[in-house]
């Protein structure tokens, strides 16, 4: 259970004063403005999760593209305006929840249904991680017949997933009345970072998660989403990647050969971005090149490749980078074998592998059609 914290707020008030002139065309000007506005708030919809404590749920559905807002609070309960100190104690039948405002052009439902189950123990009905109680478990709140139906679905299908052994035990239930929790609490992550990165390592959600689902926790999976593949800021990159990794993927080095992870990696499985997880290589297309680096006739995705022309070193060559990640990856030579005729030689250390036998469980199911003649 979390220790309650004692909180000292100083409110600073201000009131900026702008002054400009107006040109004839500005009434049209706001008006369009508003128009666009009105337009986007009307498509906007809602969704509502309980996944233990909210200041990790909350800056979990935050990094979404896609999402307006998410409001930190509490759902389910039968005692009206509740605190948190209520809530935590366990009498009102309240969870703590997020409540989850987005654009469903952008990201659907059904994608942040997948997101969260990726940042649940949905196998626990006594609580999430450190924080035990009912007021901590996992529910979905569906708010129409239509979220009711994707989110028993998606339920229905994680269990048969067969990812966890123990049964989906997260509950499906009706949305009632949302009450945001204290302002203290909105955005605690981003308010007291050094706390909140204190508390979320030492409840073993990010333990958890990063053994269930690996890198794949942190994108929704549906091949819709144009964005899942994404580059973190150079300050995540430095505490995530190794020194080699950094090196290679930010600064345009070369690891040794013959002295790298995939050089004679002979397992059937795919190759993706060590920085945004994007697929880039299979091992359908990978060679012995006799150079040390692993090597591959051409790309899984061509989509997510981007080739440059490199001077460097007094020659002309051509690099080869990731579209989303913009990670270095090597260079492509034009003296492979057929059918392309091309050897894209890659450094090790920019990529990641992922067999065959677990594309399923680390979001990537759509390349297994691609083994199904050998399994």
């Amino acid at each position: 259970m979390r220790t309650t914290v004692a909180f000292a707020l100083v409110i600073l008030a201000g009131v900026l004063i702008f002054g400009r002139a107006y040109s004839k065309d500005e009434p049209k000007t706001k008006q369009a403005k508003e128009d666009v506005m009105n337009q986007t708030s009307a498509r906007l919809q809602t969704a509502t999760f309980a996944g233990g404590c909210f200041w990790c749920t909350q800056a979990d559905f935050e990094k979404i593209p896609g999402v307006v807002r998410v409001t930190a609070g509490y759902t389910g309960g039968h005692r009206p305006n509740p605190t948190y100190e209520e809530v935590s104690a366990g009498g009102t039948g309240h969870v703590e929840a997020v409540q989850v405002v987005f654009d469903p052009e952008k990201v659907s439902y059904r994608e942040l249904l997948d997101y969260f189950w990726r940042h649940v123990d949905p196998t626990d009905s006594g609580g999430q991680f450190v924080d035990r109680g009912p007021q901590y478990r996992s529910v979905i709140f569906y708010h129409d017949e239509e979220q009711k139906r994707q989110a028993e679905e998606s339920k229905k299908e994680l269990g048969a997933s067969g990812r966890f052994a123990k049964p989906i035990v997260s509950e499906i239930l009706p949305f009632t009345k949302f009450y945001p929790a204290e302002d203290y609490h909105q955005d605690y992550y981003k308010k007291n970072p050094i706390r909140y990165d204190f508390y979320r390592w030492n409840s073993g959600r990010d333990q958890f998660l990063k053994k269930v689902w690996g890198d794949a926790r942190e994108v929704p999976v549906s091949s819709s989403n144009k964005t899942m593949y994404q580059k973190p800021t150079d300050e995540v990159l430095r505490k995530t990647l190794t020194p080699l990794q950094y090196e290679v993927t930010q600064r345009e080095g070369t690891e040794p050969a013959f002295n790298n992870e995939y050089w004679n990696n002979k397992r059937e499985g795919i190759y993706v971005d060590i920085v945004s997880g994007e697929p880039l290589f299979s091992s359908l297309d990978k060679y012995d090149s006799g150079t040390g680096w692993p090597s591959f006739t051409k790309p899984l995705e061509p989509g997510n490749v981007v080739e440059r022309e490199d001077r460097s070193f007094f020659t002309v060559r051509t690099e080869v980078r990731s579209k989303h990640g913009d990670s270095h990856l090597g260079h492509v030579f034009p003296d492979g074998p057929p059918p392309t005729g091309l050897r894209y030689c890659m450094n090790s250390a920019a990529l990641r592998f992922i067999p065959k036998e677990d594309l399923e469980k680390d979001g990537y199911g759509q390349y297994l059609s691609l083994f199904s003649r050998k399994m």
